[in-house]
């Protein structure tokens, strides 16, 4: 295929995604201001150029086949960097404005990144803002965010990236819970004790410690369990038991004495939700001014909490 013939699908490939996220084509058509007749004929001479079916049509929907989704991913992309060159000729002479996409892992997000939004949002009056809550790994290079944030010490290749901080674990318990049980001070001494834990596979309860050089481990019990750093986080506000929690989620208990930090002097080994918190997005791209300003507020911000 000769250059002037990939540029005359190029309109062909902007209306394939369109119906694809449409999800059929007479909501395409609407959205387009044209007709379903004219779509269809555009992804037919689309799928006539590729010499391949793009898609299972239906009365109601459209399916994508295995080519169609491969296509598909391509296309938005092409439409992605369209609406990024537009923004960057637009956005270059003003304030930062349009729509800035992070995702972040759950309770990270709930707890650090969403109460600081609000002031983004303030700050930055043309920016829309659109945060994805998740503990799966986002790829900036493939899905359709602009900035991530993960927890680890080694960010995956390919990205560039700030670093925002670190995430440490601790155990927490109300004053109340310890004036009636006693405060333990050592590990061992947790086996006597009511504790909350994540309680998603069986060893969840078997907490690890270290204190330099030395290490401990021990079996802890408990009335209730959850998998979810709040959940955790209230039980022990209501005196329920000794918790384990990222130390972004209970600085604030911490700090105006809902809380007391248990064996503060031991490190607690969690298995996720630790480890250097990076905010990642693709090398050597054009960042517009709108990813640059969520960039920079995070990075003074986060430095602020950490």
């Amino acid at each position: 295929m000769n250059t002037s013939e990939l540029f005359a699908l190029l309109p062909d490939m902007a209306v394939f995604a369109r119906v694809v996220d449409a999800g059929n084509f007479s909501l395409a058509a609407r959205q387009l201001g044209t007709t379903p007749s004219t779509v269809s004929r555009q992804i037919k001479r689309l799928e006539d150029a590729l010499a391949t079916r793009l898609l299972e049509r239906s009365t109601r929907s459209v399916r994508l086949t295995e080519p169609g989704a491969q296509v598909a991913r391509l296309c938005r992309e092409m439409l992605s960097a369209a609406t990024g060159a537009v923004d960057a000729a637009g956005q270059l002479a003003g304030s930062p404005q349009g729509k800035v996409t992070l995702s972040a892992p759950i309770s990270f997000a709930k707890s650090l990144i969403h109460p600081l939004m609000p002031a983004f949002l303030r700050a930055y009056e043309e920016v829309d803002l659109r945060l994805l809550f998740t503990d799966h790994d986002v790829d900036p290079l493939v899905d359709e965010v602009d900035l991530v944030i993960r927890l680890t010490e080694e960010p995956p290749p390919g990205l560039a990236g700030r670093k925002l901080g670190a995430a440490r674990w601790l155990l927490a318990a109300s004053p109340a819970y310890l004036a009636e049980r006693g405060t333990p001070e050592q590990p061992r001494d947790l086996a006597r004790h009511d504790c909350i834990y994540l309680g998603e596979v069986p060893d969840d309860n078997r907490w690890r410690f270290r204190r330099g050089t030395a290490t401990q481990s021990v079996v802890v019990k408990g009335r209730y369990s959850a998998n979810d750093v709040t959940a955790r986080l209230e039980a022990a506000q209501l005196h329920f038991g000794i918790a384990c929690l990222p130390e972004f989620a209970v600085k604030d208990a911490l700090r105006n004495g809902e809380l007391t930090a248990v064996m503060p002097d031991w490190t607690f080994e969690a298995r996720a939700y630790v480890g250097s918190v990076w905010l990642l997005y693709p090398p050597n791209r054009f960042l517009l001014p709108k990813v640059r300003a969520l960039i920079d507020f995070l990075v003074e911000h986060m430095r602020a909490v950490d």
